[in-house]
Formats: structure tokens, sequence, C-alpha cells
């Protein structure tokens, strides 16, 4: 194999020169890997990635436009293949944790409720007066803090905490048979401040 001329390659690429090929992954490969590790803190996952997009270098050789230095395209290439990585492990983390946070709390429920608690805790509820289970509900379901409850509703904050003073007094009364504990996680669920 003789010296490798640079400027040439990716002419000699898109002849298919596998020469040519061989030459540049020999002159780059290493460096890329080193380049992407950086980026990713991973040398196996950095490698896999190079090598991938070596193989996709020479499956659409002849579709390569290169404007810029072919060094310069190569680690541009691999940069942001890397970001893309990146940003998809990022979507795939927060659609597990979701998954993960959705089934815990179905694995809650169906393990460690009470039989029947949940239909009497909502039954309960709607027995509240319209307004206290209004204010209840924008609590509780809605996650809503007492200060923005009042906003909504256009009445103080006294008097949400009043009605849910009393929503809770009401609730605790009606669902006494259960398991305290149970009902507690169950209805103080969100922030009331």
């Amino acid at each position: 194999m003789g010296p490798i001329n640079e400027q040439s390659l990716p002419e000699d690429l898109k002849k298919s020169d596998s020469a040519a090929f061989e030459q540049l992954f020999r002159l780059y490969y290493q460096a890329l890997c080193v380049f992407a590790s950086r980026v990713l803190q991973n040398d196996d996952e950095a490698e896999e990635l190079v090598q991938g997009f070596f193989v996709k270098f020479w499956e659409k050789r002849a579709q390569f436009h290169i404007e810029t230095s072919l060094k310069s395209y190569l680690f541009r290439s691999v940069k942001n293949l890397c970001l893309n990585k990146i940003k998809h492990e990022k979507i795939k983390t927060q659609h597990a944790n979701l998954v993960i946070s959705e089934a815990e709390e179905y694995e809650y429920r169906d393990n460690f409720m009470e039989p029947g608690l949940q239909k009497d805790i909502e039954k309960s509820i709607a027995e509240l007066p319209e307004k206290r289970q209004e204010i209840f509900r924008l609590s509780r379901e809605e996650g809503l803090k007492y200060r923005e409850i009042a906003d909504r509703l256009n009445i103080s904050v006294k008097t949400v905490e009043v009605q849910m003073g009393l929503a809770i007094k009401t609730l605790r009364e009606k669902l006494k048979k259960y398991n305290f504990f149970l009902f507690f996680l169950l209805t103080f669920r969100k922030n009331i401040d």
C-alpha cells in the first residue's frame, strides 16, 4: 500500500476503491473512536457508533458530497451521530421513567389498596357538598395549591383551607374502617401549600 493521498480519497471512494476506504479507515478510525468516547463517555458505544458510521459511509459513498476537508467531514458526522444518540437515550430514559412510574402506581393500587377502598373514596368524595368537593378535587386530582384554587374559584385562601379541612375530616370519618395509612397516602399525595 502506497502513501495516503487525503486529497484524492473522496474521489477514490466514490469510484468504490476499497483500498482507499481501507486507508481512510486506518487513518481515522482510532481518532474518531477516541473523539466519540469523549462525547458519549462510553468506549464500547463509541466504537460501535464509529464502526456503524464507516459501514454507512461505504454503503453510501457515491452519495456523499464533501465540501470541507475529509477530516472535518468525518469528525462532524461522528459528532452529530453522538449527539443524536445522546438525545435518543434521553428520550428513552424519560419514556422508561414514565412507564416505571405508571407501573409502580398501578402496582401499588393493585397490590396494597384494601378491597373497595378506591370505590369508597370516590363515593365519599362525591357525597361532599358541591363546592367542597370541587375544592378537594382541584387539590388532590389536579394538584393545585391552595393559592391557585383560591384564584381559580375567586375565593380566599382561608376559605380553601377551611373547606379542605372539612373535606378531609369528613372523608377520614367515612373511611375509618380502612387502614388509615393507606387512606393517608391516597388523600395526601399532592402538596397543599
